[in-house]
């Protein structure tokens, strides 16, 4: 369970450094950040000694981390405005 706190929580951040980017590159911006940390995840945990085919869990992880962390902030700054 422990190998898999680093690309969740990778997910998080990128998630949240994404909000800081310009819109237009943000797809692109979130995509390598899911393949660099996703990658980063498999090495750090060492996954990539068992098998490189950790990396098809790891990057889609933080990509799917990340876009809930995008979509939650979202929501919360939304239901932020209307109480104001």
């Amino acid at each position: 369970m422990e190998s898999e706190l680093f690309p969740i929580v990778s997910g998080i951040l990128a998630g949240l450094l994404i909000e800081l980017v310009r819109p237009s590159a943000r797809l692109w911006a979130g995509g390598l950040l899911a393949l660099v940390l996703g990658a980063l995840a498999t090495f750090v945990s060492g996954e990539f000694e068992i098998s490189w085919a950790f990396l098809l869990f790891d990057i889609p992880l933080v990509a799917v981390t990340s876009f809930a962390t995008i979509w939650a902030v979202r929501l919360l700054r939304r239901r932020s405005a209307e109480r104001s």
